[in-house]
């Protein structure tokens, strides 16, 4: 008896029944359509801005899924300097941030480019610049191998681990890889968004690499959304989503694996997390329009460097309070500039002090 679907004999001819998802469809297209449009009639920098938002917020949800923590200053630079936008910063990068980056910019940018076993390889090597996972030396930029032992798909806290399924074994994957690269590369009748939904399933099903599918996964779904909004720019985050409902998403995932080839389900949750991602890009939108109302509010304004810099963090999303032993740190001035910027910048009704007391007096942007 077959227990996973990659067992059933008819592995990997998925089905699934189209009019149940049909609405699905129609709405998640629609949508992408109107983002598009809407996104047409922003300006260049502002859309540079969307886009550097967007990516950010990527790369950094998809670690974290993996429960790998990212520095977001560090992401942002990473994506900046590599697309050349001109506020790029001066903030260097792990060579595993830029290693995600590149992977994930690659699969957008690139997104019309054929998959193949090398590219694949490359972004694994990407993943893992030092040829390890945390403290474990691992097989990067190859297939795993029989050595690695039987590769169970988990989720959860070291200790509390749920295994959702299981692999196959290590013997199979070159064949089961090629077999779907072919399927990956051949242009067919399938919408694009399908492919996408159909694409995570089936590699994360494969599980060819012995750490990193995941992101892998995500990298690929990014791919086929692109290639189904016919633009190499990304302004949603299906990562940042499925980290948002990551319990739902390990729940019909480990449904899927232990039913049939009829994939209608899993196809149905896809899509609705699709919807709900394109719509939290409304979030980013306002982010970035407050932020250019901001400096064209203040464009007559004399503020130094320092300040732009703690300004943009502020703006960006600071978290927790700003104080000026913070101010001074993250600026690298002393205690004593740090107080003549927050000074300076109150008397400019740029900045002003939160209502909340606490032991040290802390600072917020002036919203009028």
């Amino acid at each position: 008896m077959s227990f996973y679907i990659h067992q059933i004999e008819n592995w990997p001819n998925f089905t699934w029944e189209s009019n149940e998802f049909i609405n699905l469809l129609s709405e998640a297209r629609n949508l992408q359509g109107r983002l598009i449009g809407r996104m047409a009639t922003l300006g260049f920098d502002l859309r540079d801005e969307a886009l550097l938002e967007t990516l950010t917020l990527d790369v950094l949800k998809s670690a974290e899924i993996e429960g790998e923590l990212l520095n977001p200053d560090q992401v942002r630079s990473s994506i900046a300097q590599r697309l050349g936008m001109k506020f790029a910063g001066l903030v260097m990068s792990d060579r595993n941030v830029d290693g995600m980056v590149d992977m994930m910019i690659d699969a957008t940018r690139n997104c019309f480019n054929p998959l193949t076993t090398d590219r694949l390889f490359d972004w694994h090597a990407a993943l893992f610049p030092m040829g390890r996972s945390g403290m474990f030396k691992i097989i990067v930029a190859d297939w795993r191998k029989g050595i690695s032992g039987t590769m169970q798909v988990i989720s959860g806290r070291p200790g509390k681990e749920k295994v959702h399924f299981q692999a196959p074994d290590a013997s199979l994957i070159e064949n089961e890889m090629n077999q779907f690269l072919d399927w990956f590369n051949k242009k067919d009748k399938i919408d694009l968004v399908i492919k996408a939904a159909i694409a995570h399933l089936w590699f994360v099903t494969i599980h060819p690499f012995q750490d990193g599918n995941g992101r892998i996964a995500r990298a690929l779904t990014d791919m086929l959304l692109a290639q189904s909004d016919n633009t190499t720019q990304r302004f949603y985050s299906m990562s940042a989503q499925i980290r948002i409902e990551r319990k739902q998403y390990y729940e019909i995932l480990e449904k899927t694996q232990k039913g049939s080839l009829d994939i209608t389900d899993w196809i149905k949750w896809f899509l609705s997390c699709l919807i709900n991602a394109i719509k939290s890009t409304d979030t980013i939108l306002e982010k970035v329009l407050f932020k250019a109302d901001f400096w064209n509010k203040h464009s007559k304004t004399i503020i130094n460097e320092r300040q732009k810099k703690i300004l943009n963090k502020l703006l960006d999303g600071f978290e927790g309070k700003l104080t000026s032993s913070k101010w001074a740190k993250i600026a690298k001035c002393s205690k004593d500039s740090a107080v003549r910027d927050i000074n300076d910048l109150i008397k400019k009704d740029v900045l002003q002090k939160e209502d909340a007391g606490g032991r040290s007096t802390s600072y917020e942007l002036k919203i009028e």
